[in-house]
């Protein structure tokens, strides 16, 4: 049976989680609580995912996104799949991590997204079942940012929620706020053994219809742009935007010569665009070994971060893909 269609929109907000295979632990120590939370950090400035509440546990996460680019695929296998990465290096292992597709819930705005923030700032207390667990002390939730007792990270979008708080006192409002407990609707919603991919009310969900039908003639467009792009079309893409030769950038260089900077540079994007692991990229680009990838990939970060390559705004328009922020 097919999986169903998500519903994907300009500015849409999405309650996402997931979970480790067989309910495994996915984050067991600071290492890779920081692992992941550095993935959303690049998912926000690649994607422009706007993160407005998270709360990470030993086996299981929870993320408030909103989507200004329609583009909620793109970003979560960004965070599932490089998160994964991170996590295999850190335990010298290899394979899936997560029990498969994450789950998402297309959230009312309006109606829901305060009681939708205070659930998952209140998940360490409602899995332990205690109210022994104090909340603004525990460090990988965005629950102290949200109350000042801790320094928020910079990508962490806080200010919707205070406004839809109307409180004259923000951190001490938001902190009566998530005290008082759970509502019975929200309760009721997550209570479900078969949780729905809607929490709105009629209204919302019709409207949601209405945006599906209208976005029928993007939709192509919307997969197309979710899809990784093939190592032949990057190299293309990148050829082009350097005004090489192909063989140029696919043919290992002997001796010493200039650096050839378009070479290095789709070895990045294969990696990072392509989702190539290095040994496909040292097959790709006639490398001996695997490792022989690291030195172009660092090279290129370095150089992107120092502002030097100019090139990859022209190289995601060629590849159609959404251009990183």
């Amino acid at each position: 049976m097919p999986r169903p269609e998500r519903i994907q929109y300009e500015n849409a907000f999405y309650h996402v989680m997931n979970r480790g295979r067989g309910r495994q632990t996915v984050f067991h120590n600071d290492n890779y609580y920081q692992a992941f939370l550095d993935t959303l950090a690049e998912a926000h400035t690649r994607f422009d995912a706007s993160i407005h509440a998270y709360c990470l546990m030993k086996n299981h996460y929870h993320l408030l996104i909103e989507t200004p680019n329609a583009n909620l695929d793109r970003i979560m296998r960004h965070i599932n799949g490089v998160y994964t990465q991170r996590y295999n290096r850190l335990m010298h292992t290899d394979g899936p991590l997560f029990r498969g597709r994450y789950k998402s819930i297309i959230v009312d705005k309006d109606a829901y997204l305060l009681q939708l923030s205070r659930y998952i700032h209140r998940n360490p207390i409602e899995v332990a079942g205690t109210e022994k667990i104090i909340l603004e002390y525990y460090p990988w939730s965005s629950y102290p940012a949200y109350i000042n007792k801790a320094k928020p990270e910079p990508w962490l979008a806080r200010e919707l929620t205070y406004q839809m708080l109307d409180q004259h006192y923000r951190y001490a409002g938001y902190k009566r706020y998530v005290e008082a407990g759970i509502d019975d609707d929200i309760k009721y919603f997550y209570n479900k053994g078969n949780l729905a991919a809607i929490l709105g009310d009629t209204d919302f969900k019709e409207h949601l219809i209405e945006i599906k039908n209208e976005a029928d003639g993007i939709v192509e467009q919307i997969v197309r742009m979710s899809e990784k792009p093939t190592p032949d079309a990057i190299v293309k893409a990148v050829a082009m935007e350097f005004k090489v030769n192909i063989e140029n950038i696919k043919q290992k260089q002997q001796g010493l010569r200039m650096v050839n900077t378009a070479r290095q540079v789709a070895i990045y994007c294969c990696q990072e665009l392509g989702g190539m692991t290095r040994k496909e990229i040292a097959r790709h680009f006639s490398f001996a070994h695997p490792g022989s990838a690291s030195l172009p990939i660092k090279t290129v970060k370095r150089e992107l971060t120092n502002g030097k390559i100019k090139e990859m705004d022209g190289i995601y328009k060629r590849l159609d893909m959404v251009k990183p922020a």
